[in-house]
């Protein structure tokens, strides 16, 4: 769920529609977090889907840390990339304004920590604009990345928290636990599909699901030709 201060908004025809403020949001504020009405799509469901859907899944969802697509059931799913974002995305399962944002200002997050499977060329339009997004940018990027979280976190009791209710026991121990220096820093490189034996394998998915319709397809067309016992 996205912050109840912000609304959709065309941007333009190229572009489409962005998320607004419509209200100041401080830095230190929790802007998005997933909940249970948020759609998730694992590899072998998302294989399933025809070309349209599969279109769709890719503009509008983000992939986490288990390899599971994302597709926000609220207009959070709309929120552009910039390479001098406002928000960012915290290993907490939580996105986090990094910087104050101004009434009318569009919320922007950082599309280098959602496990993209491709470079995707950018058109910021800011001064620090990368150019193209890598799917190993979080490698590159993790520590600065982590700095603004840091930061952001540590204004995250002086204001307002109205999405705080969304978060689950498990996410608020370890975050009080941060913010306490009783517990570790959780790094936004936690969002990262690990790399190593449990790594999801998108290709093998592919050919898994391949031969799975292949099977359907056989048993359909045998049970065609068999002749009716009418």
């Amino acid at each position: 769920m996205i912050h109840q201060d912000t609304e959709l908004r065309l941007i333009n025809q190229e572009m489409g529609y962005g998320v607004f403020a419509k209200a100041f949001i401080p830095k230190g504020t929790i802007v998005y977090v997933k909940d249970p009405f948020d759609i998730e799509l694992t590899p072998e469901q998302y294989e399933t889907l025809d070309e349209g859907l599969k279109r769709q899944a890719q503009r509008y969802s983000y992939i986490d840390e288990r390899g599971i697509r994302i597709l926000s059931w609220d207009m959070a799913k709309y929120v552009n990339h910039r390479c001098d974002c406002n928000t960012m995305s915290t290993g907490y399962g939580f996105e986090v304004a990094i910087k104050d944002i101004s009434l009318g200002d569009e919320i922007t997050d950082e599309y280098g920590l959602f496990n993209i499977e491709s470079d995707m060329p950018l058109q910021c339009g800011c001064l620090n604009c990368r150019g193209i997004l890598k799917p190993d940018d979080i490698d590159m990027y993790y520590p600065v990345w982590d700095r603004q979280v840091q930061d952001a976190l540590s204004c995250l009791s002086r204001v307002p928290q109205p999405l705080w209710p969304l978060l689950d026991s498990q996410t608020v121990e370890a975050l009080e636990g941060y913010l306490q220096c009783r517990m570790p820093y959780r790094s936004v490189l936690s969002l990262r599909i690990p790399i190593g034996p449990n790594i999801i394998n998108i290709d093998a998915v592919k050919v898994k699901v391949r031969r799975k319709k292949a099977r359907v397809k056989a048993r359909v067309d045998v049970e065609h030709r068999q002749p009716s016992m009418n």
